[in-house]
């Protein structure tokens, strides 16, 4: 019998990893002009991280979490609380007030598989520690906004505050009060949120709680003046900045840490209504995880959602060569001086490969028109007696004879190349 992957488990093969590149390669190079650090973080972590940071009481913590109870460590459901612990832990405020940190990686929650979700999936994170600014909220959405518009990802951005620890205590008394009048009809999970976290209560995707809450009280009316002021802040940044948005009063985060700005990046491309990226404040994170009293926002980004969209809006990127040259061998002498020939041109900085099993030429150039090779460099008994050899280009067809020498090779390939780069 087959040993298959996992459920939930997907390898990602030679053909899509090229997508997945690039869209790092755009990350990174965004970051950058954003003036981002990456930091690398370990996949486990102790259970008792996520328990505080995320809230024990939360479906990741109860639900999700891949633990090893005997030795109370979990496999990172997110990374926002890791980055919380290395930014504590190395004392990175010392060496800098404000931190504009990203990290790449794999996360792991025990969800029902589905489109573009799986139990490992990968997350861009990106965080900027030790500023309270709005105007940074809507920087932080604009460069989300830079990352779609780079990709060329259609995504609209939906903006909510949820408010802090002073005024939102009163509005969870109202809409406690507005959700027991309809207890009955909502799904047993918001019925059980409504004792934990009445807040998730608005982000039930079912339709039947959906309907029950469309007249739910909404938290931006009941914003103290200092939160008020705040979104409103956020509002007029991105205004400036030219970033469209819309306020959807039902956005909520489901971890415990979020205050204030809270935004997600959404899409109809996959099929129901789907957040590509989602993120916040959380100015209290810092402090409860053992750190000093330290503001913070950040958001993630699922990659294979945002690959999922590249193919749907025929993104993808073409058909580039893989290889630079493909050099046939033809008999014993001629694939052992093309063995020599092709690691020298590694060495030259070129993408070289060649056939090692004495295949035929005619098999040989097929195994190099699937590899994707600009050229081919045949080199048998007679090229090696003449110290000349053909390079065809696999393009055009044409074929120019060269001196069978590295430094020669290489720099007309690499002229070459560069011609057809431009």
């Amino acid at each position: 019998m087959k040993i298959k992957a996992l459920n939930g488990f997907k390898d990602i093969l030679p053909e899509d990893v090229g997508i997945w590149r690039r869209v790092e390669d755009v990350v990174r190079d965004v970051l950058e002009r954003f003036h981002f650090a990456e930091i690398r973080l370990p996949i486990l972590e102790k259970t008792e991280l996520f328990a505080r940071s995320i809230g024990a009481d939360t479906d990741i913590v109860e639900k999700e979490m891949y633990t090893f109870t005997d030795k109370q460590v979990t496999m990172r459901p997110e990374a926002t609380a890791s980055l919380m612990r290395a930014y504590i832990e190395h004392s990175m405020h010392a060496a800098r007030p404000v931190q504009r940190l990203f990290t790449i990686g794999p996360m792991f929650r025990h969800e029902r598989p589905q489109k573009g979700r799986l139990r490992q999936f990968h997350q861009l994170d990106v965080e900027v520690l030790g500023s309270s600014s709005y105007r940074l909220d809507a920087e932080l959405m604009s460069l989300g906004s830079l990352l779609f518009a780079e990709l060329g990802v259609s995504a609209s951005l939906e903006i909510n505050s949820l408010g802090c620890p002073d005024c939102r205590p009163a509005y969870r008394r109202q809409l406690l009060e507005f959700i027991g009048d309809r207890i009955g009809q909502l799904c047993s999970d918001c019925r059980r949120r409504s004792l934990t976290n009445p807040l998730r209560v608005l982000d039930c995707k079912k339709d039947g709680c959906r309907q029950q809450v469309a007249q739910a009280p909404s938290l931006i009316d009941h914003l103290c003046p200092a939160c008020a002021d705040h979104f409103s802040g956020v509002r007029d940044s991105l205004e400036r900045l030219s970033v469209p948005y819309s306020v959807n009063k039902f956005m909520v985060r489901g971890l415990d840490y979020y205050v204030r700005t809270t935004f997600e990046f959404v899409t109809d491309r996959l099929g129901s209504q789907a957040a590509v990226c989602a993120g916040g404040r959380y100015d209290g994170l810092i402090e409860m995880l053992g750190g000093p009293k330290i503001p913070g926002i950040g958001f993630a980004m699922g990659l294979e959602r945002l690959v999922l969209l590249l193919k749907s809006s025929d993104q993808t990127p073409g058909q580039a060569a893989e290889i630079d040259v493909f050099v046939a061998g033809l008999g014993e002498r001629g694939s052992g001086y093309g063995f020599a020939l092709v690691d020298g041109l590694r060495r030259d900085g070129l993408r070289a490969d060649m056939d090692l099993d004495g295949k035929s030429l005619k098999s040989q150039m097929k195994q190099a028109d699937k590899a994707g090779s600009r050229f081919v460099l045949i080199i048998g008994d007679q090229e090696l007696a003449g110290r000349r050899a053909p390079l065809r280009d696999m393009a055009t067809g044409e074929q120019v004879e060269l001196a069978l020498d590295l430094e020669s090779i290489s720099t007309y390939i690499k002229e070459r190349s560069s011609g057809l780069d431009g």
